[in-house]
């Protein structure tokens, strides 16, 4: 067996251990600083073992912790952990030659995820229900959690029921569960075709759960509509949306974006969703609202036609991605907000950095997408405020940040 010294942690949060002859190799669930013990398959030791351990290692609460690829980052102290993902953010921006202030973190507590995606196969004894392994395409069969919310926890032995009688031999069922104001909402895709025995079944199921919604590959099962309370809109999403992964998260997101567009009149929210940002600050503003799909759209929009006294809100299908915003477009708003997925606003950048805007929040879920764009925006003549990195997928190597760029 070889010994390895682990340098540092990659980007996926995998040890990046280097040998005694100078070979490198990736290593799960290690420490910088570490020793190490094991043999190498490949690019990867697949079964290290601990032969010096670092002080920021505790030991994983979660009994799934071993095989669970639903978190990569247990074993080290939440300070590890929060200066490591704070690291992501600054590494990410150095690489592009940006220096910017790292304002803190914000983590949110364990049990706070209220939307998980859950993978299902059913067994010749039942069914498992769960995460895949990490980088494996065996579902880990999850009875314990420690970042789901106590009302999905206490739903999965009746989920796991709906896989068993709804997933088809051999195939793997995925459920998108959401917590909402009026009971949990699950969207299910892959399962069987349905028919009046198995309608019948997941019916049944569904009460016992006291589900708000199933949706089953397109056709829903609606006991109540499922409700966000996001600003002072009542949203009901459409089956599987996207939504903040924790309520807590969101706030401190919100609670950003709130500063850095505060004053203007009008603002264009970019990737805007079911409303994350375009209900709180139509508190104050008039918000046009671009999204590329239209269900979110047309959820956001019923919300504000209910909602009381908010400014005006427009809506608008558009893929940013391919059709960005031109800078002619923009030139009618104050401000703007973009949130865009994880491969970031390469394209909208380029026409956010040539506008006339005063200024711009700027929420990613990626360091590096995130660093690029801001690099677009900085050679401009933008200048980058203080950047906060928010963590709402506690454990895992995934980050999240928010800032504002403002003319320099």
């Amino acid at each position: 067996m070889t010994i390895w010294t682990v340098e540092r942690l990659g980007r996926h949060g995998d040890g990046i251990a280097t040998g005694p002859d100078g070979t490198r190799a990736f290593a799960a669930r290690v420490l910088p600083g570490e020793t190490i013990e094991g043999r190498a398959e490949g690019d990867r030791i697949p079964a290290p073992k601990i032969v010096t351990a670092s002080p920021e290692r505790v030991r994983a609460p979660c009994p799934h912790y071993g095989s669970c690829g639903g978190c990569a980052l247990m074993h080290g102290s939440d300070g590890f952990v929060s200066a490591w993902k704070s690291g992501l953010v600054t590494s990410a921006l150095a690489a592009h030659g940006i220096t910017a202030q790292i304002a803190g973190i914000a983590t949110s507590s364990p049990r706070s995820r209220r939307r998980a995606v859950m993978s299902g196969r059913r067994t010749r004894k039942g069914a498992l229900l769960g995460f895949h392994g990490r980088a494996s395409d065996q579902i880990v069969d999850v009875t314990e959690c420690h970042v789901l919310r106590p009302a999905i926890l206490a739903a999965l032995p009746v989920l796991r029921e709906m896989v068993a009688a709804g997933a088809s031999r051999g195939g793997e069922i995925s459920l998108t569960v959401t917590e909402t104001r009026t009971g949990l909402d699950v969207a299910a895709t892959g399962g069987k075709p349905l028919d009046p025995a198995l309608s019948e079944r997941l019916t049944a199921l569904m009460r016992d759960a006291d589900l708000a919604r199933l949706d089953w590959d397109g056709t829903p099962f609606t006991r109540r509509a499922p409700l966000l309370k996001i600003g002072r809109g009542r949203v009901t999403p459409p089956p599987g949306a996207f939504l903040q992964a924790t309520a807590e998260g969101e706030a401190a997101l919100l609670g950003v974006v709130r500063e850095a567009v505060k004053g203007a009149q009008r603002i264009v929210d970019l990737f805007a969703g079911c409303g994350t940002f375009t209900l709180p600050l139509a508190a104050e503003a008039e918000i046009h609202a671009v999204e590329g799909l239209a269900p979110p759209l047309g959820a956001l929009d019923a919300a504000w036609r209910n909602a009381p006294d908010l400014q005006r809100v427009t809506t608008e299908t558009r893929d940013l991605s391919s059709r960005p915003l031109l800078q002619d477009e923009l030139s009618g708003f104050d401000a703007a907000v973009i949130d865009p997925p994880r491969n970031g606003a390469a394209a909208q950048a380029e026409h956010l950095a040539a506008s006339t805007l005063d200024r711009i929040a700027w929420v990613s879920c990626d360091p590096v997408s995130f660093a690029r764009d801001a690099a677009t925006m900085i050679a401009a003549g933008w200048q980058i405020g203080p950047v906060y990195v928010v963590d709402q997928f506690r454990w895992s190597p995934h980050v999240e940040t928010v800032t504002s760029f403002t003319r320099a």
